[in-house]
């Protein structure tokens, strides 16, 4: 099991709220309306990390392994939602999420293949650490900078647990379930890391995922500002192509090491796609 040797590890460098924060740093002047608006969408989408544990412990109902690792996932991600509300609640209360505005993201995802999820959330815990660190570098008052350097290190961390459950499903289910590994994470590598190709920015919480609720089935259209992450992606933060290229290449490295293969560019990893494809495509 991955859980006991992942908990003591997350467990060793978990951050307290009330005392790794540096709260009596802040400095009012240094916090614009229009920063202070986008922690509130930050802090709602963060939010969405229940409807997202639901859907894992539905789909992963064989493996209490990653179910009970769910635990560490589910209690550190309400943790990020939980602390830049705190900040609003200290500093701009006025913006401090309502109840309502926070359960409007709880809603049921369809059933999808696991490993294509586990992939997918893989890739968004990728996303989410660059988007962070440059956030940090975009806010100028040095609380909220600390904030997002602090959650930004969690993303990275639980990245490196999906992979240690992507590497598990390539080494302990046999063929074909590795078969289907390697399929399953080629398959959404090859979307995840093509985001530059893409109208809108590609994370989990920007994908459609009930489809008697389309097109009204993403967690950032049910925000108070459904089209904000396109806004502070382009306008604000301005994560520009050099930074989705480093999100691209820290997909394309990983999956060459998991895959035992050199992914240099998207179409490199999509060509290995396709040979999967064919070796299990019956033959005519």
């Amino acid at each position: 099991m991955l859980y006991p040797e992942l908990f003591k590890s997350m467990e060793a460098v978990r951050w307290n709220m009330a005392t790794d924060i540096p709260w009596d740093d802040f400095d009012g002047s240094k916090l614009s309306d229009e920063q202070a608006y986008t922690i509130k969408m930050n802090a709602i989408t963060e939010w969405a990390a229940l409807p997202a544990t639901e859907m894992f412990l539905r789909d992963n109902q064989d493996d209490s392994d990653f179910s009970a690792f769910m635990s560490v996932w589910f209690f550190e991600e309400q943790k990020h939602s939980l602390v830049l509300i705190e900040y609003l609640r200290r500093f701009r209360p006025e913006l401090v999420p309502t109840e309502e505005e926070l359960h409007k993201v709880r809603f049921e995802f369809d059933p999808a293949p696991a490993l294509e999820t586990l992939m997918l959330h893989f890739c968004g815990e990728i996303r989410l650490n660059h988007w962070y660190r440059r956030a940090a570098e975009w806010h100028t008052e040095p609380v909220i900078k600390a904030i997002y350097q602090t959650i930004a290190h969690d993303e990275a961390r639980h990245a490196g647990a999906y992979l240690r459950y992507m590497k598990r499903a390539l080494a302990q289910r046999g063929d074909l379930i590795g078969q289907q590994a390697r399929m399953a994470f080629s398959k959404i590598g090859v979307l995840m890391a093509s985001a530059h190709r893409t109208p809108q920015a590609l994370h989990p919480t920007n994908l459609h995922v009930n489809k008697n609720m389309f097109p009204d089935d993403t967690v950032q259209s049910k925000l108070p500002s459904p089209g904000w992450l396109e806004t502070w992606l382009d306008q604000q933060i301005h994560f520009d192509k050099d930074w989705e290229g480093k999100v691209s290449s820290r997909i394309l490295h990983n999956l060459s090491l998991l895959l035992d293969s050199s992914f240099k560019t998207v179409q490199d990893l999509n060509r290995y796609r396709k040979s999967l494809t064919r070796e299990t495509s019956p033959a005519v």
